[in-house]
């Protein structure tokens, strides 16, 4: 397994209400792309491979970085979000929980939707928590086949669940790295006897700076 670099996207509209509102990055998500693309490219990393979702968030993120200085951007389906919207309204309809408001309430909240989820307790949503799980599993296989090393941009749920995969994640766990996954943050993995390893999580040294610290957000 070559280095991947896994991505969040840059902070998304927090005030949605449902997927399409909530796919673009507000002007603080497009300056963090800016920001990480400038340390990336003053680090002299380089890539051989880049891959991004199809989602607007992650387009805009992979465009702000600058990522095609490293070659074509590849989009592919399968490192799109989890429904999140849709698990959600599921759990208000046959569980009648409340939307949560704050980050403490989401918090709260979150381990509940994804132990429903993954317990096939929800219905009609827009995607099974089994083929969810077997598309990352797959798209992450499928880039570690490659040779060089891969930027990925992708969203904080599938980092979470290549999280989960790798270090073998209970759901409060696997919830807990939900939560702590900032916007625009950078995860590396390399492989160590043919096995994957996590060898950073969570950095953010473009928003190190102390005037950048209000650039660290989770939401």
């Amino acid at each position: 397994m070559p280095q991947m670099t896994l991505i969040r996207h840059g902070q998304a509209n927090t005030t949605a209400r449902d997927e399409l509102d909530y796919d673009k990055l507000s002007d603080l998500g497009h300056q963090q792309a800016r920001w990480l693309g400038d340390y990336l490219a003053q680090s002299g990393d380089h890539y051989q491979r880049v891959f991004c979702g199809t989602m607007r968030r992650h387009i805009e993120t992979a465009e702000g970085i600058g990522a095609m200085r490293y070659g074509e951007i590849v989009q592919d389906s399968r490192l799109n979000e989890f429904p999140y919207f849709s698990l959600e309204k599921a759990m208000q309809a046959q569980f009648n929980t409340a939307h949560p408001t704050s980050r403490e309430e989401f918090a709260a909240h979150l381990p509940k939707v994804l132990a429903a989820w993954s317990n096939n307790e929800l219905e009609n949503v827009d995607e099974t928590f089994a083929a969810f799980s077997g598309r990352v599993g797959a798209v992450i296989e499928d880039i570690a086949a490659g040779d060089g090393r891969a930027l990925v941009i992708t969203s904080g749920g599938l980092i979470s669940t290549v999280l989960r995969q790798t270090l073998n994640l209970e759901v409060d766990g696997w919830s807990r790295m939900c939560m702590a996954i900032m916007n625009s943050s950078v995860h590396r993995w390399q492989s160590l006897l043919d096995r994957p390893i996590l060898t950073q999580f969570n950095a953010v040294p473009h928003l190190e700076t102390p005037d950048r610290h209000y650039a660290q957000t989770h939401l």
